[in-house]
């Protein structure tokens, strides 16, 4: 699961769109955002899935670190992209053998404390400025040794075909796998 924080539309909309559509095609099950409830997400996704498949999900959260709580007592573990935290390649053993269900935050303003405080892991994927969506595809394929690759979504209309050379898109009336 990620938890994008600190959502503005009229800064953040494309950026937030693309933290979902990577957190999607990356093998995460939904997104929650904190921030300003923008309808727009919601639609796009939906389109996105009606169209390419999976059931990913988009939900408003007004409180994040209550759910960032909610989801430790739960027995799940917290993981704060940033860049001053320990680096990927260190870390990225101890978070896959810890087993437990990953939520995976990202920022869109300045991140108050209490998320580096409360994350079980402060991850830098990198320590340089980027982007958050970057940070997101980064890490879940690392975390996930690259076995997004061969996720299949059910209910797919459309899906790409790998080609060297042009655009081959297969269109689906039903498409039975799943992630």
């Amino acid at each position: 699961m990620v938890l994008r924080i600190g959502h503005r539309p009229e800064r953040d909309k494309r950026i937030t769109s693309h933290v979902c559509l990577v957190a999607r095609a990356f093998g995460a099950e939904g997104i929650y955002i904190s921030g300003a409830r923008d309808q727009k997400i919601c639609s796009t996704i939906k389109k996105v899935c009606e169209t390419w498949g999976g059931s990913f999900w988009v939900e408003f959260v007004s409180n994040p670190l209550k759910l960032i709580k909610n989801w430790k007592n739960n027995g799940g573990v917290v993981v704060h992209l940033t860049m001053y935290g320990l680096p990927l390649r260190e870390i990225t053993e101890s978070i896959c053998q810890d087993g437990r269900d990953l939520l995976v935050i990202v920022g869109g303003e300045k991140v108050p404390k209490e998320y580096y405080l409360e994350a079980d892991y402060n991850v830098a994927v990198g320590n340089q400025p980027h982007s958050e969506v970057s940070a997101l595809a980064i890490f879940l394929d690392r975390i996930n040794s690259g076995e997004w690759e061969h996720l299949t979504f059910s209910g797919a209309k459309l899906r790409i075909i790998p080609s060297e050379r042009g655009k081959i898109v297969k269109e689906f009336k039903e498409e039975k796998k799943d992630f």
